[in-house]
């Protein structure tokens, strides 16, 4: 009864039957399809879910990138220099709105059927900058545009606040970064602001772009968004107030701690950066990968 309806490739293992248990009960003439769900088993016939594992085309030297962030950031802290992690996480509409996962309550949440962008109060997008030695991440909420200059906006809050007191002898800052978004390797205004916030803090910035393919295995990633969406699965996030305090009652068993301030600048999107002023930026590359790994010293004249 299943052969005939059966899918995908002849000689591998990615077959599946078209019928529904109810239609092959039906068919049967007995039992119901709890039990011919029970029937398939043997035939290797279960339930599964699309597995996300194809990438596309890899970057040639992926393996080398991997492991050269890997050398260059233990090399920083056995300088007790800092090393950041640094990603924005997914935009939440602020409001009523469903949140994916589960809790125990006694009463489940009412929210809106439609996930209506004009029904929202606003989109939050937060910005995290993760410590990995200290176990300890900034998240930069923003309300408006993610763009490169929100991006740099949470290192300097980061550093400001966090940073500074705890590397006070630190002169070179270690970033690990996506190769897209407002902080990937391409964006020209990414490198223009890196440069302000060296001329204004002194430190030399080197940042290294995980390759195409393996953002996940950026340590913020799976160290500190995965927790915060853990945390508030099933909360509808009605307020920017109830987002900041998921956000700082995140933690883990190793003791992880977050901190959260709300950002509600108007960043500008589309800015263009000419020729002339990347001209301008101290800026060496690497000889491996040069478009994903680069050094932005402070300029001579100290001006942003």
């Amino acid at each position: 009864m299943v052969e005939p309806d059966t899918g995908g490739d002849p000689e591998g293992h990615a077959q599946y039957t078209r019928s529904s248990l109810r239609t092959l009960a039906t068919r049967l003439g007995r039992g119901c399809a709890t039990t011919v769900g029970r029937l398939l088993k043997p035939l290797g016939y279960s339930l599964k879910t699309n597995v996300k594992r194809l990438i596309g085309k890899a970057h040639p030297q992926r393996d080398q990138q991997y492991w050269f962030i890997q050398r260059l950031k233990a090399q920083f802290r056995r300088h007790d220099q800092p090393t950041i992690s640094v990603d924005a996480k997914k935009s939440e509409l602020i409001g009523r709105f469903k949140n994916p996962g589960a809790r125990y309550c006694r009463r489940a949440d009412v929210v809106n059927t439609y996930d209506f962008p004009s029904d929202a109060h606003c989109r939050a997008t937060p910005y995290g900058v993760y410590d990995e030695q200290a176990n300890q991440a900034l998240l930069n909420v923003g309300t408006h545009a993610a763009t490169a200059q929100f991006a740099v906006a949470s290192i300097r809050q980061w550093w400001e606040q966090l940073g500074r007191a705890r590397y006070p002898k630190a002169h070179h800052l270690f970033i690990e970064a996506d190769a897209g978004g407002c902080n990937g390797h391409r964006p020209r205004l990414w490198k223009r602001e890196l440069q302000h916030l060296a001329n204004d803090t002194g430190l030399s910035i080197t940042v290294c772009h995980y390759p195409t393919g393996a953002s996940k295995c950026n340590p913020i990633e799976h160290r500190v968004f995965s927790q915060i969406s853990r945390n508030w699965a099933g909360h509808p996030l009605c307020s920017l107030d109830t987002m900041l305090a998921f956000i700082r009652g995140t933690t883990t068993a190793k003791g992880l701690e977050v901190k959260a301030v709300l950002d509600t600048t108007a960043y500008a999107k589309g800015i263009k950066v000419s020729t002339r002023e990347m001209a301008t930026l101290n800026i060496r590359r690497r000889r491996l990968c040069p478009n994903l790994n680069y050094t932005i010293r402070p300029n001579k004249s100290g001006s942003s």
